[in-house]
């Protein structure tokens, strides 16, 4: 029943598209892992969602306290800092530390779960470095 999949799917993490993609059009494990079908369906945990949008939802409640007491362009400003801060990057197959967005948001003296066992998502994983960019740009 697709009205009923559809509908566990709406409070769930997106999920990177598993699409066909290559000369053959095969999944790509090695980029994208195993598909679990589990894992499109429910979050694993119902906290999980909140955790997820934890850093989001902060930045919000602290733009309109910014906004309630300094005024309007106090939040403007800072949402145009974070903005500008985001799009700096290192190259793909380099991990980049964000620290200015963390000086920004008040983090940088700070401690967290990420310093010390680190994002999965950002595990020390060095590729080709040409190829890393070119998926990147969407080239390959």
């Amino acid at each position: 029943n697709s009205r009923g999949s559809a509908s566990l799917r709406k409070d769930s993490i997106p999920i990177i598209d598993f699409s066909a993609s290559g000369p053959f059009e095969c999944h790509d494990l090695l980029r994208r892992g195993f598909t679990s079908v589990k894992n499109e369906l429910l979050p694993s945990h119902p906290l999980e969602l909140s955790e997820k949008n934890f850093q989001l939802n902060q930045d919000k409640t602290n733009f309109d306290t910014l906004r309630n007491i300094q005024g309007l362009h106090a939040s403007l400003k800072l949402q145009m800092e974070f903005r500008a801060v985001k799009q700096v990057q290192r190259l793909p197959f380099l991990h980049s530390s964000n620290i200015a967005l963390d000086t920004l948001r008040g983090n940088d003296e700070c401690i967290g779960f990420e310093d010390i066992l680190n994002d999965p998502s950002q595990s020390e994983v060095m590729g080709e470095p040409h190829m890393m960019v070119e998926y990147k740009l969407g080239l390959l």
